[in-house]
């Protein structure tokens, strides 16, 4: 296998340098030997979050690991600034979606948030860092996402940072357009700027209390996306959306 752009793709969690060996563990072992079917010779690619991305050839393949001996920088380490997505959390399966699209759009910090409303209160953090690492190999981002502790609405509100503008996705129809608001921060007097972030609701909404205690804090704004009454996860994703075509990178 010759061709680095199609080759495998890997998150690992070690320091990435010129000529450097590396050893993955048993799960990469047989994702490369049984999924992708590569053995010695080919090559595969690897980042870590902060040493860019490299190129590695595979020196010996086994059943519980693999050696590769990293030989070329692919890509340099850049930043990856993007907005922080809080969210209450909903089903395993829709919360998945949420974790592996949000990576995908460029959040880059993950918030599980209990609302009144919040139905689903089971929360595995390792399981949403492992599907934010799989979603940053299949889309070729450099870094992975923040996965952060979850917590009741009220810390939230204590702990959010105020110089960092909060966007609450208010669904009772009185929140300002999402596109004006995110072309305000793009014009703000530092120019592009990405100290943003968002929050969204549970499947029943937020609660009246929730919505006008949030409204009191300087740092937020309400912000509406239309007129259609959207599903949790497609309300946060819609968001980060227009993030993307605004603010963000491409």
């Amino acid at each position: 296998m010759t061709k680095t752009k199609t080759s495998p793709r890997l998150f690992v969690d070690t320091d990435l340098g010129p000529e450097k060996p590396l050893v993955l563990g048993v799960a990469q072992a047989h994702y490369l030997g049984h999924v992708m079917r590569l053995g010695r010779g080919d090559r595969i690619r690897v980042f870590n979050g902060r040493d860019g991305e490299w190129s590695a050839v595979i020196e010996k393949l086994e059943k519980s690991r693999c050696s590769v001996t990293l030989d070329q920088q692919l890509q340099i380490q850049n930043p990856e600034p993007g907005p922080w997505l809080s969210f209450a959390p909903v089903k395993k399966t829709q919360t998945d979606f949420i974790v592996e699209k949000a990576t995908e759009l460029g959040a880059a910090r993950l918030c599980p948030v209990f609302t009144g409303y919040t139905n689903s209160t089971r929360i595995n953090l390792e399981r949403m860092r492992a599907r934010a690492i799989e979603a940053s190999e299949q889309c070729g981002r450099l870094t992975v996402p923040d996965i952060a502790e979850a917590m009741t609405l009220d810390k939230f509100m204590e702990t959010w940072p105020s110089n960092r503008r909060l966007l609450v996705l208010d669904e009772t129809g009185a929140g300002r357009p999402i596109a004006g608001v995110l072309e305000g921060l793009r014009d703000g007097p530092n120019g592009l700027s990405h100290d943003c972030g968002f929050l969204s609701g549970p499947e029943g909404g937020f609660e009246a209390s929730e919505l006008d205690a949030l409204k009191k804090l300087d740092f937020v704004t309400g912000v509406g996306l239309g007129q259609r009454v959207l599903r949790a996860e497609t309300a946060a994703l819609s968001a980060l959306a227009c993030w993307q075509a605004i603010l963000g990178e491409a």
